[in-house]
């Protein structure tokens, strides 16, 4: 006789007593919601003023549509290609001289024992993290200037002074120092709560094998972070088009206005001062558009490649 196959059925808890049960979960979860749909998803209905004539008084609504005509405008306009360059170019610095500092930063202070030294280290890394960019810019301005203390130690060596802030070239390597200075303590714990989680079995294995320090960085320790470094580098490249408006303005002069003026300033010079929130806004669109496509290919490429992406 064939005994036929029991098939235990798994019970499922009604919709209704489960809300009843978790309901405080579920009002605890409706705050964030309420928060992104109003504060995040809601103002994205004003992309529509890119397409339009905005008029202040008449509304977005009731303003004229011109299609294409703002981006046509933007594009057409040697001073936005400018500071589109200008944008790339120092993002591109940021990312090449700035992304690798935090990642080595956070190996060596891991590979510290002294936990004292190390937590003092990264606090004194993370501090700047707090100070903002006019305060920075004052900073630089008081240690780089012509009369700052950088050239007054300098002059007092013999040489001549350098004009690290009106110098475009020099300006953009102080801009790139004092953005690595500022942000790489943020950075720093993010990697650091990765080493953390890393298996040390792998290191000590290593060790007994006769790696040496550096062999064991090298093939243990940075493959364990791998897929934050990965995920970490993706949001990077999907920032590189755009870029704040407080840094390279604070940091800007007249001098150094053909390296410094980028997309926001533009945006703010050219489509605010002036009263075009339609032109500002399409230049805008467009960069969150770039940055959207940035995101995704740089996503896929690091999938094929075997990494771990953010979606």
């Amino acid at each position: 006789m064939k005994r036929r196959k029991s098939k235990t059925k798994v019970q499922r808890m009604p919709f209704k007593m489960y809300i009843r049960n978790s309901w405080q979960l579920y009002l605890m979860l409706l705050i964030p919601i309420v928060y992104m749909l109003l504060f995040r998803y809601k103002p994205m209905i004003g992309g529509i003023i890119a397409f339009k004539k905005f008029n202040v008084f008449a509304g977005i609504w009731n303003s004229p549509w011109v299609g294409l005509a703002n981006f046509k405008e933007a594009f057409g306009s040697k001073d936005f290609w400018s500071a589109l360059g200008n944008t790339l170019i120092l993002n591109a610095g940021d990312l090449i001289l700035g992304f690798p500092v935090p990642v080595l930063i956070a190996v060596f202070l891991f590979e510290i024992r002294n936990k004292c030294i190390r937590k003092a280290t990264q606090t004194i890394l993370y501090l700047p993290n707090f100070l903002s960019w006019v305060i920075i810019a004052g900073i630089i301005t008081q240690l780089f200037s012509t009369s700052g203390l950088v050239n007054d130690l300098i002059r007092k060596t013999g040489l001549s002074e350098v004009n690290f802030l009106s110098d475009p070239l020099i300006w953009r390597f102080v801009y790139w120092i004092s953005g690595i200075w500022q942000s790489a303590g943020y950075s720093l714990i993010i990697y650091l709560a990765a080493l953390t989680a890393a298996d040390p079995s792998l290191g000590e294995a290593a060790y007994i094998d006769g790696a040496t320090r550096l062999q064991r960085i090298a093939h243990v320790t940075l493959p364990q972070i791998r897929p934050t470094i990965s995920i970490m580098l993706i949001m990077q490249l999907g920032k590189i088009v755009s870029i704040d408006f407080d840094r390279p303005y604070m940091m800007g002069n007249t001098l150094v206005k053909s390296v410094s003026d980028v997309i926001s300033t533009y945006v703010y010079h050219v489509g605010l001062q002036a009263g075009r929130f339609d032109f500002a806004t399409a230049v805008g669109l467009f960069q969150s558009i770039v940055g959207i496509i940035l995101i995704l290919s740089v996503n896929q490429i690091s999938k094929k490649m075997g990494e771990e992406g953010i979606m």
